[in-house]
């Protein structure tokens, strides 16, 4: 049989340096779990527009669209600021979401045990979290027209318009329905019906979603800036949150920081079936290319290993594989590995890159 495809584009800063631990841990498995892969590597970003004067050349877009999943580790950087906007290193990201069509973007939020000192809560509030923000990618006040700067008399207007149809309301919201049935069967859908009309919408049609087809999953409503509250006050209450492109961004992000870090952050941007049955998916950690340490061998790699690690279960169906790397992960952070990111107030020394990778290597061939 043909190996399952994997295209990943390590990118800018610490992306390819993050990126070269995931390619030991997909050696582990093939040489450890007999789980194969075809690994093709190419350009996107800032190094995709220092080869090729673009973000993302039409040839890697295909090479994308072909595979079975993409792997990508960030885009940008100062370097860049001047580049005109259609050519910034993000518009190669943002290309891959729209034409792979990736309309649900899966944000989980877990703070290991070993890390719940770390979170800018406290540890009870925290310890044992695991929380998935499903966050729709593709439409709402971020793509939705009209847009722009216009004048009008004597001001100048900014206008971004909030738009959302039933259908893309509807995929989204099965998305997660379909993730709360491999969970604990909740889901928060997060919208501002009190004050927005595509809030009622949204509201209406995920009910509507729920009682026609997931009955067997309880569903609750809450407006986004109520959500935010809650999740800074007692987030172990939610098990899948779903919510529209811009509640989603702001919710994610605050989750993130109840982990203790960004580097600890993977995430799944997941589009319509191919003809495998997989849907098509792009996964990639939420750090971005944190040129403050690019190049020097300090990055936290667990976000971009996470992230493969949900490429095993949401791509390639092997949801025990990825419980064995998420468990070494743990393990490994148990045990006191740590990167810089992740040192507390007694000091030590840092592992590098490399060293996190080795120790989580090792934790797992513990598991064997």
């Amino acid at each position: 049989m043909t190996p399952p495809s994997i295209l990943i584009l390590p990118g800018d800063g610490i992306g390819p340096e993050v990126m070269a631990e995931v390619r030991r841990v997909i050696d582990w498995f093939g040489a450890n779990r007999s789980l194969n892969f075809e690994v093709i590597e190419d350009l996107v970003g800032g190094a995709a527009y220092d080869e090729h004067g673009t973000p993302l050349t039409d040839d890697t877009m295909a090479k994308a669209q072909a595979v079975d999943a993409v792997l990508l580790g960030a885009v940008g950087g100062p370097k860049y600021d001047d580049l005109d906007f259609s050519v910034k290193p993000e518009r190669g990201l943002l290309r891959l979401r729209k034409e792979m069509d990736l309309f649900s973007n899966l944000r989980p939020a877990q703070c290991f045990d070993a890390l719940a000192d770390f979170s800018s809560l406290k540890r009870d509030v925290v310890a044992g979290l695991d929380i998935m923000i499903v966050r729709e990618l593709t439409s709402g006040i971020y793509f939705g027209e009209p847009r722009g700067i216009i004048e009008e008399g004597n001001e100048r207007v900014g206008i971004n318009t909030q738009r959302y149809t039933t259908s893309e309301i509807v995929r989204v919201a099965r998305s997660a329905f379909e993730l709360a049935r491999r969970r604990d069967g909740k889901v928060c859908s997060m919208e501002k019906a009190n004050v927005m009309e595509s809030g009622i919408l949204w509201r209406e049609e995920v009910q509507k979603l729920r009682d026609e087809e997931y009955p067997d999953i309880e569903l609750s409503h809450m407006y986004a800036d109520a959500g935010a509250m809650q999740l800074v006050r007692w987030p172990k209450q939610f098990d899948v949150i779903v919510t529209d492109n811009l509640f989603g961004d702001l919710l994610s992000d605050a989750a993130a920081m109840l982990t203790g870090s960004l580097g600890m952050l993977p995430s799944a941007s997941l589009g319509a079936p191919m003809e495998n049955g997989m849907p098509k998916a792009l996964y990639e950690p939420v750090h971005g290319s944190a040129p403050d340490i690019a190049g020097q061998g300090k990055a936290n790699p667990i976000a971009c290993i996470l992230s493969f690690a949900m490429a095993l279960r949401y791509s390639f169906d092997q949801g025990e594989e990825a419980d064995r790397l998420e468990k070494a992960v743990e393990n490994a952070l148990a045990d006191g590995a740590r990167t810089g990111d992740l040192m507390g107030p007694d000091g030590g020394t840092p592992l590098s890159t490399s060293g996190m990778g080795d120790a989580i290597l090792k934790a797992l061939d513990e598991t064997l």
